[in-house]
């Protein structure tokens, strides 16, 4: 885990450093909400209470669940959050087998970008999924990009969601609209995460997963223009089932591309919402 944020919403994220005790976690539980969304968590420890999953304490077991909630608290209602019953449902269908939907969903459901000027020049974003497999190797990331920036795609570098320009034709350029505000300081709109998961096969111990993480962070370099801002609290967690040796740097490259393409996604299968424009309606 590497969190990358001035002001994370997250869960249980102290017992993931190399030197604490605990070497297993059960769920990683990404919803929005702002700090309420963390509710969420109590419902995925019940749902995995009843299936026995957890750290033996020797009267029971106690489920591990890590976690981090993104602020969208300004799109939609403002009572309307990720509670208990709803982290509940997320862990039984995680274990049902079905395809997982992507874009206005989960902790995508409130995620927007573009927001260096108001609510109404910035854009909806969502939730992206991408994985890949090389030889017996997999990785696959899931994303909730919320971000004061652009999402750019990985390759051109052209700009898929962002900040609109005052006409809604066309993009501003977070980057640009910046600069302009160069000898202009002012306070940022803090309400700003990007948080994601990277799960695989791929055998990594504790140290090495902190530190891939915080090579993974890398991905939203790429894709998100400004990233890791003084207003953005992202963070990034793995999960791993270590079945399979790996090259740790061959592995950071290739989870790299892998989240880099979820963050695309996130825009490119986001829908118009609450009065805001997607990606879609550019393509």
């Amino acid at each position: 885990m590497c969190v990358r944020g001035g002001s994370p919403a997250s869960r249980e994220t102290e017992l993931l450093h190399p030197e604490n005790t605990v070497q297993r976690i059960n769920c990683v539980m990404l919803s929005g909400g702002s700090a309420f969304g963390l509710e969420a968590g109590d419902g995925a420890m019940k749902s995995l209470e009843e299936k026995e999953v957890g750290f033996d304490v020797g009267i029971g077991r106690v489920p591990i669940v890590c976690g981090a909630s993104l602020f969208d608290l300004e799109i939609g209602s403002f009572d309307v959050r990720p509670d208990k019953k709803m982290g509940y449902e997320a862990c039984v269908n995680a274990f049902s087998g079905q395809e997982p939907e992507e874009g206005n969903v989960g902790a995508g459901t409130g995620a927007t970008v573009g927001k260096l000027r108001n609510t109404a020049d910035m854009m909806k974003c969502g939730l992206g999924i991408y994985a890949a497999k090389v030889g017996d190797i997999m990785c696959g990331a899931v994303v909730a990009v919320n971000a004061l920036g652009d999402v750019v795609d990985f390759e051109s570098g052209k700009i898929l969601a962002g900040l609109l320009n005052k006409s809604h034709t066309g993009f501003e350029g977070s980057v640009n609209y910046l600069y302009k505000e160069l000898e202009h300081p002012r306070d940022l709109w803090n309400g700003n995460t990007t948080i994601g998961c990277v799960i695989t096969n791929a055998k990594l111990d504790k140290s090495q997963c902190t530190k891939s993480a915080s090579i993974i962070h890398n991905a939203f370099a790429k894709t998100i223009s400004p990233a890791h801002s003084t207003a953005d609290g992202d963070t990034i967690f793995i999960m791993t089932s270590g079945k399979r040796e790996v090259h740790v740097d061959a592995f950071n490259a290739l989870a790299t591309e892998v989240m880099a393409r979820a963050v695309n996604r996130a825009a490119l299968m986001a829908n118009s919402a609450y009065g805001l424009k997607a990606a879609c309606n550019f393509l």
